[in-house]
């Protein structure tokens, strides 16, 4: 069993951003490959609260393909 993708700080504050955009959470968990209570965690500040939202190395908008 392949273990589960772990988000990094710097991960953690292009997902904020791209909440703050608008997109989805599970756009947002497809493109990083974990599960959406992943990106739950860091929404409902659970996970990495200090951390502010990125301003660069955002990616586009989804949605993004899960292969």
């Amino acid at each position: 069993m392949t273990p589960t993708p772990r988000l990094t700080v710097a991960d953690a504050a292009v997902v904020k951003a791209m909440l703050s955009r608008g997109d989805r959470q599970s756009d947002i968990a497809a493109f990083f490959k974990v599960n959406a209570g992943r990106i739950s965690e860091i929404n409902t500040g659970k996970r990495f609260t200090a951390i502010k939202p990125a301003n660069q190395n955002v990616p586009p908008p989804g949605p993004y393909s899960v292969n």
